[in-house]
């Protein structure tokens, strides 16, 4: 953003153009952008031509709106978008695509399972499972980055585990998590969770789950 502008204090000696400076003001700090005026001599500041290249050339070159930006869309993590949120996506360890296991039936026999079909209704089983990519928005990959970054400082202490599942999942409902005294842990949630919910919670690893620990997930 640009700052107000004020009377030059050194106007062109022995002309009568006054000109103007301005303050950039940017989220970073304070920007003073450059003065075109000192490179102007005295005779040449009421040349109409020159002191429009000069200006021109100026706002040509002014960094604030560049900084500004960057600060916006890549350093601050609240107004990051696109590029700038992969980037602290990867700088907290988390990815916005996310492994959202398929419901495909092969074909084969009844005996073998509900997830075998016959002739013209299914595939061949190819020996491994089959999975979709999700591409998570911007605001929900923000959310996501905020509770990966909040695990990686966490002691893992209950309250500090339910804090992170109220981060992701504001003004849904109760969550929280419960530790079973039996090498595992279980995520209760008292709303519905979509299959990318799901995928959320177990494969994004923004949980903290001390190792060898079994999740268990249970949604009303």
């Amino acid at each position: 953003m640009t700052g107000p502008s004020y009377p030059h204090p050194n106007p062109a000696p022995g002309s009568n153009a006054i000109g103007t400076f301005q303050i950039g003001i940017s989220p970073i700090g304070t920007i003073p952008t450059f003065d075109p005026w000192v490179t102007i001599m005295a005779q040449y500041a009421n040349s109409p031509t020159i002191t429009s290249w000069i200006q021109a050339f100026n706002a040509a070159m002014d960094l604030t709106q560049a900084l500004d930006n960057f600060y916006d869309l890549m350093w601050n993590v609240m107004t990051a978008q696109g590029y700038g949120l992969d980037v602290w996506g990867r700088i907290v360890g988390v990815q916005r695509a996310i492994a959202i296991p398929g419901n495909v039936q092969f074909f084969g026999f009844q005996e073998a399972g509900s997830s075998w079909t016959g002739f013209g209704q299914g595939g061949f089983y190819s020996g491994g499972g089959l999975t979709q990519n999700y591409l998570l928005t911007d605001p929900d990959f923000r959310k996501l980055v905020l509770a990966k970054a909040a695990g990686n400082i966490s002691d893992g202490a209950i309250p500090s585990v339910n804090q992170i599942l109220l981060n992701l999942f504001p003004g849904r409902g109760a969550c929280y998590v419960a530790d079973n005294q039996d090498m595992s842990v279980t995520y209760t949630f008292q709303f519905g969770l979509t299959p990318v919910e799901v995928a959320i919670v177990l494969q994004a690893n923004v949980l903290p789950t001390a190792a060898g620990v079994t999740v268990k997930i249970f949604a009303s």
